[in-house]
């Protein structure tokens, strides 16, 4: 069974540049076995492309069908975004002052320490992306995504399908 991401259905449905690439990985994955979308993805998709029910009856239509993300894969997707957010806030910790600073400066700094940055916006993935990553990885036996650099950072061993033009 392999799960399907958002963005390629997408793609596909609305007839985007990459809607033959995204055709071709959905066929060839659809020849081998079932090809599922959870949650996320079903709310993405309509929230992309229109009404619900429409939207499920097209990817019905194309052989896809719905598995709901069980309760493993949303505590790996919490953990997951949490390990994301610890390594972003080592990324962006302030280097420390040059050694030739002041020593005024540096009892300054001393007595007010700073606060770590929380702002993370610009940089923050989506608790949704941990949970199609979760989902793929402890439900199915891959992912198909135009996302291939972040699942393949943080799902170690996910199997993930990069479309590619015919």
């Amino acid at each position: 069974m392999i799960a399907v991401d958002s963005s390629v259905l997408i793609d596909l449905l609305g007839d985007a540049p990459g809607a033959d690439a995204a055709e071709a990985a959905l066929r060839l994955a659809l020849s081998t076995g079932p090809v599922v979308l959870c949650d996320v993805v079903l709310s993405e998709v309509t929230a992309g492309l229109g009404h619900g029910s429409d939207v499920m009856d097209a990817l019905e239509e194309m052989g896809l069908s719905f598995s709901p993300i069980d309760q493993r894969a949303a505590i790996r997707a919490g953990e997951m975004q949490r390990k994301f957010k610890q390594r972003l806030l080592q990324t962006t910790a302030p280097a420390p002052a040059p050694k030739s600073a002041s020593k005024a400066a540096a009892r300054s700094s001393a007595s007010t320490p700073a606060a770590p940055s929380t702002d993370l916006a610009p940089s923050t993935r989506a608790l949704a992306d941990f949970l199609v990553g979760a989902h793929a990885m402890l439900q199915c036996d891959g992912l198909i995504t135009r996302d291939h650099g972040f699942f393949r950072d943080y799902f170690k061993g996910l199997k993930v399908i990069v479309p590619r033009a015919p």
